[in-house]
C-alpha cells in the first residue's frame, strides 16, 4: 500500500474499484483496512495498480509535519491521475482531515471527499450519497469512534500477520504530541469485541498478531472494572492457531509484574517489548511530560530482564527537543549504551502547532538535532551488528512472510524478536520454505540490521 509513481493513460476500468494508498503507522492501516472492508460489503473491488480504480483512497498521518507533508505530497502525486481521467474520485482520510479540517477542501479542489478518523467507517454511504453533496465535501464532525462492533477488514499485511487495535486515542498530556487533539481521549474496546475479531483472524491463516493502540499498556484503564492488558492477553493465548502475539506501543509508566508474570508464562506471548521512551534526562523527561524519570525505565528495564531473560526491548529517542543541551544529550546517549536496547528509533523533535512544546524556549539548531542523531544511530548500530553476530550458526523459529522485494530468488522472514516492518528481516537463501509458516532457519550471516539464513530439514514448500 505505498505510492507509486503515476504514468499518465487511460486503461478500462470498473465503475466499482478502489486503489488504497495508507500512511503513517500500523494503528491506521487497521483504519485502512476496515474502509477497505466496509467497501467489499458493497461490492467494491481492492486493485493494485491506480489505473484501474475508479476510487483513489488515501489514508493519512499528520502527528509530524514531515508526516503532513508526505500526505500532502502523496495527494498531489494521486491527484495527477484525475488529470487523464477526470472520472475517477479521490478521497483522503484520516489523520490530516481531522487535523486541519476546512483548510483543506480549499487548498486540494482535486479532491472530491474528507473523511476524518471518526467518520471513516460511514464512506460506503458517503459515496452512496455523493451525486447529492455540496461543497465543501467535508466529513470529520463525527463523535469519536470506538470500534464498540466487530468490523470487516480487508487484509493488507501478509497473511500470517496482522495487527489488533485494542483501543483508540490517549489520555496523556505530553507536551510535543498532537494525537489526543486528533485522535481524542483513550478509548478500550471490549474484551468480547477483541476476542471475535482474533478469531476472525486466525480462522484466516493468522498466526501472528501486533497488539497496537496509541499506549497498549493503558487498556482496561478508562473502563471501571474492565480487564487489562494482562487478561486480554491471556484470553488471545487460547485461540486455536495464533502462535505468536507481540505487544506494541507501550508505556514505560506501566510496566506491571502481573503483565511481566503473563508474559513470562505464556509462550505465545512474544518475548519482546515496545516502549518508547523518548529520552534519558529526567529534565527532558519533565518538559515532555512524560510522567517517569531516568531510574524509573531503568527499573522497568530490570524488572522485564529478570522475568524475561531473553526479552528484545525496542524503544524510540528524541533529539533537539527545546532547551536540550550537551548535558540531557549525554545523558541520553549514557541510557542507548547501558540498556542496548534490541531496536531502537530516532526522531528529530519536530515543533507542532496547538503543542505546548511549540512555545517552550529555547529552540535547538535543526542541524545540531540532526548531528546528535547521528550519534545515537551510529551507537545503536554497534549494538546491533555485535548482537546479531552472536545470532551466528544459531537456529530460530522464523515466520517466513514471503518473497523479498529485492530479489525474487529469495525468501524473507522474521525472529520472534521482529516486529513488521520496523526491526529487520531474516533472508532466506536455501531450503524449502512454507510462507506463512514459522519455521527452523539456521543463521549463517549478519547483514547491518537483517540476517541471513538456510531452512533446516525438509518438508513441503516453495524450493529456494
Amino acid at each position: 500500500m505505498n505510492p507509486k509513481t503515476p504514468t499518465l493513460k487511460t486503461e478500462n476500468r470498473k465503475p466499482k474499484t478502489v486503489f488504497p494508498i495508507s500512511l503513517g503507522c500500523p494503528k491506521n492501516l487497521v483504519d485502512t483496512e476496515i474502509m477497505l472492508g466496509h467497501l467489499r460489503q458493497e461490492g467494491w473491488e481492492v486493485v493494485a495498480e491506480p489505473m484501474a480504480a475508479s476510487l483513489l483512497l488515501v489514508n493519512t498521518c499528520a502527528f509530524i509535519a514531515s508526516a503532513s507533508q508526505e500526505a500532502v505530497d502523496t495527494i498531489l502525486e494521486m491527484a495527477r491521475y484525475k488529470e487523464d481521467d477526470p472520472g475517477k474520485r479521490l478521497v483522503v482520510a484520516g489523520c490530516l482531515v481531522q487535523r486541519y479540517g476546512g483548510e483543506l477542501p480549499a487548498q486540494f479542489s482535486e479532491v472530491d471527499l474528507f473523511i476524518g478518523v471518526n467518520d471513516f467507517p460511514l464512506l460506503p454511504r458517503i459515496l452512496q450519497d455523493f451525486p447529492g453533496l455540496e461543497e465543501p465535501r467535508l466529513f470529520h464532525g463525527a463523535s469519536p469512534f470506538d470500534y464498540a462492533a466487530a468490523q470487516p477488514r480487508y487484509p493488507a499485511t501478509p497473511r500470517a500477520s496482522a495487527y489488533l487495535k485494542i483501543a483508540e486515542g490517549c489520555s496523556h498530556r505530553c507536551t510535543y504530541c498532537t494525537i489526543p487533539a486528533i485522535r481524542g481521549p483513550l478509548r478500550s474496546r471490549s474484551l468480547d469485541t477483541l476476542l471475535a475479531e482474533a478469531q476472525a483472524l486466525a480462522a484466516s491463516g493468522v498466526k501472528e498478531l501486533n497488539l497496537v493502540a496509541q499506549d497498549t499498556t493503558a487498556y482496561g484503564r478508562d473502563r471501571q472494572g474492565a480487564p487489562g492488558l494482562p487478561e486480554l492477553l491471556r484470553e488471545l493465548c487460547v485461540i486455536p492457531g495464533l502462535e505468536w502475539l507481540r505487544v506494541l506501543y507501550g508505556h514505560p509508566a506501566r510496566i506491571t509484574t502481573e503483565l511481566l508474570e503473563t508474559m513470562a508464562s505464556n509462550p505465545q506471548i512474544c518475548p519482546y517489548l515496545d516502549l518508547p521512551i523518548q529520552h534519558g534526562h529526567d529534565e527532558m523527561l519533565r518538559r515532555m511530560g512524560r510522567g517517569y524519570t531516568r531510574q524509573d525505565f531503568l527499573s522497568a528495564c530490570r524488572l522485564i530482564r529478570d522475568f524475561i531473560p531473553q526479552a528484545a526491548l525496542r524503544t524510540t529517542v528524541m533529539v533537539g527537543f527545546p532547551g536540550e543541551t550537551e548535558e540531557h544529550f549525554a545523558a541520553l546517549f549514557d541510557l542507548v549504551q547501558e540498556v542496548r536496547f534490541e531496536h531502537l528509533g530516532v526522531f528529530l523533535y519536530s515543533p507542532e502547532e496547538g503543542t505546548p512544546a511549540a512555545c517552550f524556549a529555547p529552540q535547538v539548531p535543526r542541524r545540531l538535532a540532526r548531528k546528535r542523531a547521528r550519534i545515537i544511530k551510529t551507537l545503536q548500530a554497534r549494538i546491533v551488528k555485535e548482537r546479531l553476530k552472536s545470532l551466528k550458526g544459531t537456529v530460530q523459529a522464523v515466520l517466513v512472510e514471503g518473497l523479498s522485494t529485492e530479489s525474487e530468488y529469495l525468501l524473507t522472514g522474521r525472529l520472534i524478536t521482529q516486529a513488521p516492518e520496523i526491526d529487520g528481516q531474516v533472508y532466506i537463501t536455501a531450503g524449502e520454505a512454507r510462507i506463512g509458516e514459522i519455521q527452523p532457519v539456521r543463521l549463517i550471516r549478519a547483514l547491518p540490521y537483517d540476517l541471513v539464513g538456510e531452512v533446516v530439514g525438509g518438508g513441503s514448500g516453495e524450493r529456494i
